[in-house]
């Protein structure tokens, strides 16, 4: 008995101090996964205009600039390719930015990174799903979390994406969505009605592959800096098919408005 008291005894001191010795989470102002179209409408040059448009904004001075104006002057990423329900590859792994070395390093991974994915059909809910399952394997705890969603169309396997979309609301995450309009010219208002979701959630619009790489800079900025109202984006001129989105308020617009 007093052989087995003295290793409980030694067991649990020995527990205590691995717990003692255990890192804390590494404080960061936002967890956010980038969650990029690898569909079967996303052909190769698509989708290299997708990958160019994240690293060069990742190497931008406008986002590091937002980056160093949070409390904690820190940010983690990680990056999946999404298609179908099941079908998800994370190309990064969480990685802090705090710094343009840091940030640099993130494009660079992003440029070496490739294409995983090739078709499955489009399950913006499956993306959903999946991004909510790494935010708990995350070394880095974050003051807000968000899903970062792009893609050039509306969900068409797996279960609705509003289902999806309001279960991460409810967990504390927010979605942004960045709807590519080159195959459908509404899937901005599928995207603000079924996607967004959470406090001060918006969508920022690419009226075609060409207009990504800005349009991704200016998401990424608000995302970090926590805008309340993102500016508004005119990216197509004047032309009929273009429209102003409007300026999302603090509450976003969406199904999901009062979950």
């Amino acid at each position: 008995m007093r052989r087995a008291a003295k290793r409980f005894l030694a067991a649990a001191l020995l527990a205590l101090g691995w717990a003692q010795a255990a890192p804390a989470q590494t404080q960061v102002d936002l967890q956010l996964v980038l969650a990029v179209d690898a569909s079967g409408s996303v052909n190769d040059v698509r989708f290299e205009l997708q990958k160019q448009g994240y690293a060069s904004a990742f190497r931008n001075p406008r986002v590091l600039a937002a980056i160093g104006a949070g409390a904690n002057r820190a940010i983690a990423v990680t990056m999946v390719q999404w298609t179908g329900p099941t079908l998800h590859v994370q190309v990064l792994d969480w990685s802090r930015i705090t710094d343009a070395a840091s940030a640099a390093g993130v494009a660079a991974a992003i440029d070496r990174s490739s294409r995983g994915l090739f078709g499955g059909g489009t399950s913006i809910s499956g993306a959903i799903d999946y991004a909510m399952t790494l935010f708990p394997q995350s070394p880095f705890q974050g003051v807000r979390r968000v899903i970062d969603i792009s893609g050039d169309g509306a969900n068409n396997r797996g279960r609705p994406a509003s289902l999806a979309r309001d279960e991460a609301v409810r967990a504390g995450v927010s979605i942004n969505g960045l709807p590519i309009l080159t195959l459908e010219p509404d899937l901005d208002t599928y995207y603000r009605d079924n996607v967004i979701g959470g406090p001060g959630a918006f969508v920022i619009v690419a009226h075609t592959y060409d207009d990504f790489a800005e349009a991704i800079l200016d998401k990424l900025i608000s995302e970090i800096a926590a805008r309340e109202k993102p500016r508004e984006r005119r990216a197509c001129g004047d032309g009929p098919r273009c429209r102003t989105l409007p300026m999302m308020d603090q509450a976003f617009s969406g199904a999901a408005l009062d979950r």
